[in-house]
């Protein structure tokens, strides 16, 4: 079974597109009354016309999925137009943190969600008793999903054979790895331009203030579901996939204690292995800097 917290935007269709997969049994959780059951009725009346066999229910019972194989946390306040992620962090970090501590299942894996993700799911892993490696933050893989449309859009190809990889932070300063975007195996540089190249890494980093800024008041929330459940499917069903997964790093590019996103071939276990690219000076270092923030803000948050 695999436990939603959280049954706004993100939650719902998260469970919605786990129903059309066929991934496994969803229930979903909210603090708000009937709101999870309601959700989860209407999405059910669906199944005869979609056609899929996993059931979706609703609870306001916490305890009703703290023992699931998966469990993805949408819940918390989401991004509006001009607000700082910091500001956004201080308004979920208490959630986060209480679920942290109540989601206690040693078999359990975690995947969080709500946003910033890496600053969460960091402070998720400091709150948890659970081994890193089975707390998972979307980062990377979002951010790669995002790229590898707009490639796929500008050369005319179908988005299938389109590979790209995004590491770091899930911020304006990710670090897009060109070397490992390509086409069918083909370098990207082979279609494209130096410009157009730089314009569609642009797009990628502007993309999610970019929905916001359009839908005005909504964070994006299509995007975030649909790679929430191909994670969950990756761990539900062991494929041994490699993606860019957000997670407290030990040791990698002698990083400790701070969950950036790199390559990790995912399992039913969580994260199975870590995949460090090959980074030159300047990007490792931009990774260095990128941790150091995120444990920078979470102290000072913790002395305010």
């Amino acid at each position: 079974m695999i436990g939603i917290i959280g049954s706004g935007n993100v939650g719902a269709n998260t469970a919605f597109f786990l129903a059309e997969k066929g991934v496994d049994h969803v229930t979903l959780f909210d603090i708000q009354d009937g709101l999870a059951q309601g959700k989860a009725l209407d999405m059910m009346e669906a199944a005869p016309i979609r056609g899929y066999r996993t059931f979706i229910q609703g609870t306001d019972d916490l305890d009703t999925l703290l023992g699931a194989n998966i469990v993805i946390i949408t819940a918390g306040a989401v991004r509006k137009p001009g607000m700082d992620r910091d500001d956004l962090f201080r308004e979920n970090k208490d959630i986060i943190t209480d679920y942290a501590k109540k989601i206690t299942d040693p078999d359990t894996k975690v995947i969080i969600v709500s946003e910033p993700v890496d600053l969460l799911t960091t402070v998720f892993a400091q709150h948890s008793s659970l081994p890193s490696h089975r707390i998972m933050g979307l980062g990377g893989i979002l951010d790669a999903t995002r790229l590898r449309f707009f490639i796929a859009k500008k050369l005319g190809v179908s988005m299938e054979n389109v590979a790209a990889q995004v590491v770091g932070r899930h911020t304006d300063d990710m670090i897009i790895l060109q070397d490992y975007c390509c086409v069918s195996g083909v370098p990207i540089e082979n279609f494209l331009s130096k410009e157009t190249i730089a314009d569609l890494f642009d797009q990628t980093r502007r993309a999610g203030a970019l929905i916001v800024e359009l839908a005005g008041r909504a964070s994006a929330y299509y995007g975030p579901s649909a790679v929430a459940a191909d994670l969950a499917e990756a761990v539900c069903h062991d494929t041994g996939r490699v993606l860019s997964v957000s997670q407290v790093l030990t040791g990698q590019f002698d990083i400790y204690d701070a969950a950036l996103s790199l390559p990790c071939v995912i399992s039913q276990t969580g994260v199975a292995k870590v995949l460090p690219p090959r980074l030159d000076h300047s990007r490792t270092e931009t990774l260095k800097k990128n941790a150091q923030m995120i444990k920078q803000t979470i102290k000072e948050d913790s002395h305010a």
